[in-house]
Order: C-alpha cells, then sequence, then structure tokens
C-alpha cells in the first residue's frame, strides 16, 4: 500500500504569556484548511498531536497540558481600524476536536510581535525603534487586543528583563489591553446578578460569581470547597475526584450563562467556561519556591483549564479576575477587600499577578472599558511543520 509523503507547512513555534503554541499565517494553510471546517480542524489535531489516548502528544507539537496544545491562526485584518485578525485554537488532548469558542490571553501577546515579523502590519506603522502598536481584532470572541509592542533597529525586541511569573526567563514587557472585554453583546453578568446560588448535584448550593469578561468564568469561594485557595497544581491535579467536582460546577455554571443547554454538552466544549476558586489574600510558596506574601497580593485565585488546574493563570481568566475585582459585591472583589478598585493583584500557582480594570454602570449595565496587563513574548522555532499528505 503506497503511503502519501509528508506535507509542509510554514509556521512558527512560539511562547505568549505562560502559553506556547503553533502560529500560521491563513494564507500559508492548504487550501481546504482556509476556511472553518473538518479539514482545518483535521490539519491542527494533527500538527499538535492529537487525539492522543495516552494524553502525552508526543507524535505532534502540543505540550499535553492546556497551555501548550495551542493553535493561532493569522491574516491581515478584515476590519476597520485594526491591524490583523487573530483565531485561536484550543486542541483538545485526548478527543478529536478543536474549541474555538474563546480566546487565549497569553497568546495575545505574542500576536503583534509575530504579526509585524511576518508582514501582516503596515510597515509604515511601525517605527525602527520605540513602541508599535497593533491593534488585533480577535475573531473568536469579536473583541479588539491593543499591544505594545517593542522595536530595536527595525525588528521586534523580545529579549529584556521584564519578569513573569510562570515563566523561567525574562523578556521584553509587551503591555495588553483587552478593550471591552465582556462576551456577547456586553453583558457581563449573564444572568443580571453580581452573585448567584448555583446548584450543583453532589456539591450543594454554592455562591457562585458567573462572568463574561476576558472569558466566560464561574467563580465559587475557595472555603466553600474545602481549600484554602493557596493549592498547587498536584494538591488538585491528583485527586480525580476533585477534578470530577469541578467538571460538574463548570457544567452546570455553564447551563446558568446560556452557553450550553443541557450539562452533557459541557464535553465539547472544555474551552469555556473556566472554573476557578478564590480566597483572602494569604502567603504560599509558589511552585518554584519562591515565596508569595499575603501583604502583596490582594487575594488568591486557583483557576482550571481544559479540566486540570493550571500551572500560572490563563490570560482571559486574568481579565476576568481584573473586571470581577473591579465591581463591588461580587466574590472576586469581596476576596479582595470589598473595595472599590481599578487594579488588583493576586496570587497564582507559580506567583502573582497584577491587572488593571475600570468599571462603570450605564443604563443599569455594568461595563469594562478595558483590562490592561503585561506579558512577554518569543519565537522559540520557526520554519515548517509535516503532517501526513493524507491528513485532510
Amino acid at each position: 500500500m503506497a503511503h502519501k509523503a509528508q506535507i509542509r507547512i510554514p509556521a512558527t513555534y512560539m511562547r505568549g504569556g505562560t502559553s506556547k503554541g503553533v502560529f500560521f499565517t491563513l494564507s500559508d494553510l492548504p487550501s481546504a484548511a482556509q476556511v472553518p471546517g473538518e479539514a482545518r480542524d483535521k490539519l491542527l489535531l494533527r500538527v499538535i498531536g492529537s487525539p492522543d489516548p495516552y494524553e502525552k502528544q508526543i507524535d505532534g507539537m502540543g505540550g499535553a497540558t492546556s497551555s501548550t496544545s495551542k493553535t493561532v491562526i493569522l491574516s491581515k485584518s478584515d476590519s476597520p481600524d485594526h491591524d490583523v485578525d487573530y483565531l485561536f485554537g484550543q486542541v483538545s488532548i485526548d478527543k478529536p476536536f478543536v474549541d474555538w469558542s474563546g480566546n487565549c490571553g497569553n497568546l495575545s501577546a505574542a500576536v503583534g510581535p509575530y504579526a509585524i515579523a511576518n508582514g501582516l502590519v503596515d510597515p509604515a506603522k511601525v517605527p525602527r525603534n520605540g513602541i508599535a502598536e497593533v491593534r488585533i481584532w480577535q475573531a473568536n470572541i469579536q473583541k479588539t487586543i491593543v499591544a505594545q509592542v517593542p522595536m530595536a533597529e527595525g525588528e521586534v525586541q523580545e529579549t529584556g528583563d521584564f519578569e513573569l511569573d510562570g515563566v523561567t526567563f525574562p523578556a521584553a514587557e509587551i503591555p495588553v489591553a483587552f478593550i471591552d472585554p465582556a462576551d456577547g453583546e456586553g453583558a457581563i453578568f449573564p444572568t443580571g446578578n453580581v452573585v448567584d446560588d448555583l446548584e450543583v448535584p453532589g456539591v450543594g448550593v454554592l455562591k457562585a460569581t458567573l462572568i463574561n469578561a476576558g472569558i466566560p468564568t464561574v467563580f465559587v469561594n475557595a472555603e466553600a470547597l474545602g481549600y484554602t485557595g493557596c493549592e498547587l497544581q498536584e494538591a488538585i491535579n491528583g485527586d480525580a475526584k476533585a477534578l470530577e467536582m469541578f467538571e460538574t460546577i463548570r457544567a452546570h455554571g455553564a447551563v446558568r450563562m446560556g452557553l450550553i443547554n443541557h450539562v452533557e454538552e459541557a464535553a465539547s466544549r472544555q474551552h469555556t467556561p473556566k472554573v476557578a476558586f478564590v480566597a483572602p489574600a494569604a502567603s504560599y510558596m509558589a511552585s518554584s519556591g519562591k515565596a508569595v506574601n499575603a501583604e502583596d497580593i490582594d487575594l488568591v485565585v486557583r483557576a482550571l483549564s481544559m479540566g486540570k488546574l493550571h500551572h500560572a493563570m490563563m490570560g482571559t481568566a486574568a481579565v476576568a479576575i481584573g473586571a470581577a475585582a473591579a465591581i463591588q459585591g461580587t466574590l472576586v472583589n469581596l476576596a479582595a477587600g470589598g473595595i472599590e478598585r481599578e487594579a488588583v493583584t493576586f496570587g497564582h500557582p507559580s506567583g502573582s499577578l497584577r491587572v488593571g480594570a475600570k468599571a462603570s454602570l450605564v443604563d443599569g449595565r455594568w461595563q469594562i472599558d478595558q483590562a490592561v496587563m503585561s506579558r512577554s513574548a518569543r519565537v522559540l522555532m520557526e520554519g515548517r511543520v509535516r503532517v501526513p499528505g493524507d491528513t485532510i
């Protein structure tokens, strides 16, 4: 039996924030994969190495975690006042699907650098030295992201001394602003409440803040689940019952938020919503051995992504944390002291992160103009990825 040779596709492997993924320019993809659909999904699954029953992604570019099983497709923007269109695909590790329902906030930091380096931004807008502002249209959630990309001698500056907890080495700082980050039509609270009573079979009735900002997120109190909010990955990810409980909370939260109609549908929508638990500021030892002191943070937050506790914090969930902290009465705001604020510093498993967000009440509805945080990004490898010719 004759087998088709592998095909080669231009690609760049990049870190953005505490995530990394495979970046493509839309026009470089095989023609069948340049449009949404089965061919595109099959291609990205094969590139990343999914579905993998061993959950290791040995035969692909993925790293077998939610932070590393990611793909990005970029093109010159069709949207007015934007430079680049950014489409994000979260690739399932052990199942044959790509989730297109949300954004990756961490990889958002790498979009500007890639777009500049690959000619997707008008050269007239890019200074030889200084800061290039890249306006990004996030196609998954139909929102604007603005990245401030440092330039040096006509090239994207990747090296620097900005340190990001959850990333081993320092790099150049890239401030990223998520404009009007509420999903959908600006309904930050899909139920209309800053706190809801969420009934979860096998768990009970939980106080929950259900918020659409950055990414749909279900926030609950750590104490209500028997946690302190200072847990590291092994405390959650090694406990099958805990993971099942969090998935049940996530599924019922998704129904309550109107994202799905039945809890069974959550299994095919792994990327959204996220589920997170919060507690007042406390001192603990981060996974790196770094001490996180209660007096340096406003609260502690732990979030799950793709069924596992994240090693740091998803960028989009950080936006949700910043937005919720800015609105008095949410569980996040209460854990942070219950005061009015325009920025919050929270502790996560790898350290801490500061997010700025300002809330306003307009015609009885809460709005967030923008949420801002600093990340970093750099190219890890560039060239071509290969997949078997019969993939699509």
